[in-house]
């Protein structure tokens, strides 16, 4: 997740906790070639704990979300403007068309405390009759820092999404879904200063403000730093409540009550941009884990279980999402 955030009244890292749940990856950092399959074996997949059967997680493969991870680490650091991130870019769009999933670029330019930087948000608009939206979010920057290849801040969410459009381009939707993979989340300042930060956010609130488009979008929910072994995601205290408690009562059904928990933190990110626009959102994230911006990122910090754990919590809580936006 991106260094914008602001960390309030964190506890410490916790250990324990869900080990019945989560184990502990332990995989070399090796990559395979960037033309592999998805859901080919790697030698980094191959040593990482299987994530669940996709038919015990409503269809999410985790296995396949590690894989994509995979991909945007073997890429290299990716911050906005850089080439690193024209080829997470052609990775995402070339991946999203393989599933058959309508895709847009929003192109833009941001001003930027290092001058104008030319970005892209990448969007999914999987239609249905009935117009009102549910969005669901990633950013795909990774830090500007050296040798930073942000595995879980960037990485995990972006594979949980692209994996999760995989599932929602092929199905009946009863009202319209949107996925945006988020350009420019990351501060090009060291520090967090705003209004250096969420800047693929908050220009596509302010797009579909302008197109009057927004007042269709009925929910927003974004997942950031999503990997980890033993997460914990605490409810984020400025998201939604109505429907941050539909997404972590569905964890609590599915038995993931121990991942999904019920304390508070508070973090700005991408979902503040349609916040301060009156749409709901929640955000799903652990950012208390002792490598966040440090070049320690790296993938043997991600878990496939974890993955699968959030996307089975996205996949299952859809129906109630839909039925609450009609």
């Amino acid at each position: 997740m991106p260094a914008r955030f602001r960390r309030i009244g964190f506890s410490a890292y916790p250990a324990a906790g869900i080990a019945a749940l989560v184990v502990m990856a332990a995989c070399s950092h090796q990559t395979s070639p960037a033309s592999d399959a998805p859901g080919a074996a790697s030698p980094a997949l191959a040593n990482v704990i299987s994530a669940p059967p996709a038919e015990t997680t409503g269809g999410f493969d985790g296995a396949r979300a590690y894989k994509h991870v995979e991909r945007l680490v073997a890429i290299g650091p990716h911050p906005a403007g850089t080439d690193g991130i024209h080829r997470a870019q052609a990775y995402i769009t070339e991946q999203l068309k393989s599933f058959g999933c309508p895709v847009e670029e929003q192109d833009f330019h941001a001003s930027t405390p290092i001058g104008d930087v030319a970005m892209k948000n990448i969007l999914v608009k999987s239609p249905s009759e009935n117009q009102n939206i549910i969005l669901y979010a990633s950013h795909y920057d990774t830090k500007r820092i050296d040798n930073f290849v942000g595995a879980d801040d960037a990485g995990s969410s972006t594979g949980v999404l692209l994996e999760f459009a995989r599932i929602v381009c092929a199905r009946k939707n009863a009202v319209t879904i949107w996925l945006a993979f988020l350009d420019g989340e990351e501060a090009f300042n060291m520090q967090w200063v705003d209004p250096d930060n969420t800047y693929g956010s908050r220009q596509l609130a302010a797009s579909l403000a302008l197109s009057g488009t927004l007042r269709h979008a009925k929910a927003m929910i974004l997942v950031d730093m999503v990997g980890p072994a033993n997460p914990v995601f605490k409810r984020e205290s400025n998201s939604t409540p109505w429907l941050t408690e539909i997404l972590w009562s569905t964890a609590a059904r599915l038995g993931y009550g121990k991942v999904f928990v019920n304390e508070t933190s508070s973090v700005d990110d991408d979902h503040f941009p349609f916040l301060a626009r009156d749409v709901p959102a929640a955000d799903i994230i652990d950012l208390e884990v002792p490598y966040w911006h440090t070049t320690n990122d790296t993938l043997d910090k991600i878990d496939p279980r974890t993955l699968a754990i959030t996307g089975h919590v996205l996949i299952a809580s859809l129906p109630e999402l839909e039925k609450k936006s009609r």
